[in-house]
């Protein structure tokens, strides 16, 4: 009896273990990625690994076999050059690595593409030909998708859409895209997952996990490189559920809609499910579109229509990289909320002159101290200030406590003083100095937060594009006027700290020569319009229009010193040394300054002659414009040189009663007074400014009383050319 009821208790015992075998067996697939319930689904599972790591191991066997004997082939062609034979070796393995890919489906389809927009690390050739990956993806039956819809909506597709397109109008690693139009009249995109996909991407993170842990046993790591693979996963699972893409792209559209030259599709939340998202439809050219069309070698040389059609196409892409450079600090240095996928496939150029964004499947957000500290890195890396640039390093979390910074320091200046500056801006490709950038950080084992990497993938991305139809054309130059105006304009500690840095020593003595590289390239004109945007002050019409490098400093500053977003600046001047800043005042350095001063004295000492005399200088007499003759095309002057006195030009008699100014002023002169030989000098150098100005408001004068009671004056210098 005891025998019989211990087999009974083992029976029991196997059979208890055989159905929580059962129940395992059938455990689903976790929802959220979790590295433990992955490992205990798959462990279950042997032959789904086994057959998966048969197959990874196959097509990267039969690659490498393919590279190898292209190499013998090569070896065996005499007489070719070396440089060219390594860029098609790098191209070739690049294209092999493409088409495995593609084979081994969505997951390595990914990576490939994320890989793509990293030529500093695979190099160029590689990065060519895997950015193939974002445009031949193939695409999957309509009937499937169709299915998909259905089930995920719980409903026939007539009931919600009147047209969805026979054809998908894009295939990506994750999904493909319909254009569709709903029941009532809205033109819709319908992105609909592919089937079967997160037990796909799971399976392969899984596999690429194991790999990294056999990994850390050879190598004897004392980091976990498993957590790349779990960060992955997380990362590729959350894009899997199109709700959340669905949130992601609201809460951009929320954070930018502001921005008038950025266009976000707004969502259709009734008809988006996990696996099935619709959107407003974004209509606009591809930058691929237009960069072919700059490219093409169709257009023959008597059609005028065509080639015109080429440079207007040209003319296009540059201003999308434009917008894209504006677009990405905007998300940095503005909102913090940073598009996670910012590689060309996902941007579009809309008829409005707008840039289209589309895939919100992961955003970045950053902290706002990391964005100040993005934004000195900026400055610093213009400046070619290394330790400063450190500093903002290890603020942002990127180097690692306890590094050498003396040595970092030394080895960014051995790889960066090579660069050369024009006019204030390195003159090489972004993309090679983040490459320096980048092999110092891997020297050093930097900490690259995500932010960090999506902005300069960003950004190189965009210069890529733009060098392919302008080579000549300069990420730092289009980056920087916005760092300027951020700094100008926002009256914060972190950004007056960074602004006090580049102007100002450390015995706060003012800095002339640093202010005049900081303006030259923040003084143009794009830079300008941005400033009076924020101020939303007088129109835009009174700004300068010249962008040939003659940089109109007084202007920029005597526009916003009275002004509300002058505080920043009126700040910088108080704290700054007084007899600096007058031996900045009278500096070599300062005659562009001096000159505008003088034109702009000059305007306000002619409005006074003009209302003193009254009736005898008629108002449509010193309202024309004066311009400077120089061959075929005439140079508008700067609006304060105008002869007019009407609301088009500035009023500058309100400086002289502003009460701020005054204070500024006598702050200045009375810490100089300390130095008698500066203050002599100063006090020669303003009275040379005032009789020149007031010689040149008399003339003004002059020419505007012969045009009104004489006709043209013989007396004037023929270098003026006179237009009613």
């Amino acid at each position: 009896m005891d025998l019989m009821m211990a087999d009974l208790k083992a029976l029991e015992a196997y059979v208890s273990y055989f159905y929580y075998q059962s129940k395992k067996w059938s455990k689903p697939l976790p929802e959220a990625y979790d590295a433990e319930e992955v490992a205990d689904y798959f462990s279950h599972r042997p032959h789904v690994v086994a057959l998966r790591l048969l197959e990874v191991f196959s097509s990267f066997a039969s690659a490498a076999i393919r590279i190898r004997m292209a190499g013998l082939k090569k070896s065996l062609r005499p007489g070719s050059s070396k440089d060219i034979d390594e860029n098609l070796s790098q191209y070739n393995f690049g294209m092999v690595l493409k088409e495995t890919m593609l084979s081994l489906g969505p997951t390595f389809i990914k990576v490939g593409q994320s890989l793509s927009t990293r030529p500093d690390i695979i190099g160029p050739e590689i990065s060519k030909a895997l950015s193939e990956l974002h445009d031949q993806i193939p695409p999957f039956p309509r009937p499937l998708a169709m299915k998909i819809i259905e089930e995920e909506l719980d409903s026939p597709i007539g009931s919600f859409f009147s047209y969805i397109s026979e054809e998908p109008v894009a295939a990506a690693s994750f999904g493909q895209v319909y254009r569709g139009c709903t029941l009532n009249g809205s033109d819709v995109a319908v992105k609909v997952q592919r089937p079967n996909l997160r037990h796909v991407v799971v399976r392969d993170v899984y596999i690429l996990r194991l790999g990294l842990g056999l990994l850390q046993k050879i190598a004897k790591r004392k980091s976990d490189p498993r957590l790349y693979a779990d960060e992955l996963g997380k990362g590729l699972v959350g894009e899997l559920d199109y709700t959340l893409e669905a949130a992601n792209a609201s809460q951009f559209l929320d954070a930018h809609s502001h921005f008038s030259f950025m266009q976000v599709p707004k969502v259709f939340q009734h008809l988006t499910r996990k696996r099935a998202l619709t959107m407003e439809w974004m209509a606009g050219e591809s930058s691929t579109d237009l960069l072919s069309i700059t490219k093409s070698s169709s257009i023959k040389h008597g059609s005028k229509y065509l080639e015109r059609q080429k440079v207007d196409a040209k003319r296009r892409l540059l201003d999308l990289v434009n917008k894209g450079v504006e677009a990405s600090l905007t998300q940095l240095l503005e909102t913090g909320i940073l598009h996670a996928d910012p590689h060309p496939g996902n941007l579009r150029y809309t008829a409005s002159g707008r840039i289209g964004f589309l895939d919100f499947g992961l955003l970045c957000r950053m902290e706002k101290k990391h964005q100040f500290a993005m934004l000195a890195s900026i400055v610093h890396i213009v400046n070619g200030d290394w330790s400063s640039l450190l500093q903002a390093l290890t603020e942002m979390d990127v180097v690692r406590p306890g590094t050498n910074i003396r040595r970092v320091t030394m080895d960014l200046e051995d790889a960066l003083g090579e660069v050369e500056l024009k006019d204030g801006i390195p003159d090489i490709k972004f993309s090679r100095v983040l490459g320096k950038i980048w092999s110092v950080a891997l020297k050093y084992h930097f900490r690259m937060p995500p932010y960090y990497t999506l902005v300069l993938r960003s950004l190189a991305s965009l210069e890529g594009l733009a060098v392919a139809a302008d080579p000549s054309f300069k990420t730092f130059e289009a980056a920087y006027p916005f760092v300027v105006r951020k700094l100008l304009t926002e009256n914060s500690a972190e950004t007056r700290k960074i602004l006090h840095s580049v102007v100002l020593n450390r015995k706060k003595e003012f800095r002339w020569e640093r202010l005049a590289l900081f303006m030259r390239v923040g003084a143009t004109r794009k830079s300008l319009q941005l400033v009076e945007a924020s101020s939303g002050e007088t129109s835009l019409d009174n700004l300068p229009s010249r962008t040939d490098g003659v940089f109109d400093v007084a202007y920029l500053l005597l526009r916003l010193l009275p002004s509300k977003d002058g505080v920043v600046l009126r700040r910088l001047i108080m704290t700054a040394d007084g007899a600096s800043l007058v031996r900045a005042a009278v500096s070599k350095e300062a005659k562009a300054f001096r000159f505008e001063l003088c034109k702009i004295i000059a305007d306000i000492l002619y409005q006074r002659m003009v209302k003193a005399l009254g009736q005898l200088v008629p108002a449509s007499q010193y309202s024309y414009k004066l311009r400077l003759a120089g061959g075929h095309q005439n140079t508008e002057l700067h609006p304060s040189a105008r002869l007019s006195t009407s609301s088009t030009v500035y009023d500058y008699q309100s400086l002289l009663r502003d009460r701020r100014l005054k204070l500024i002023l006598s702050k200045i002169l009375n810490s100089a007074r300390k130095e008698p030989a500066l203050m002599l000098r100063f006090y020669w150098v303003s009275f040379v400014t005032f009789i020149a100005a007031s010689a040149l408001a008399f003339h003004r004068l002059l020419i505007s009383l012969s045009a009104a009671y004489i006709g043209p004056a013989s007396f004037i210098p023929k270098r003026f050319a006179i237009s009613a």
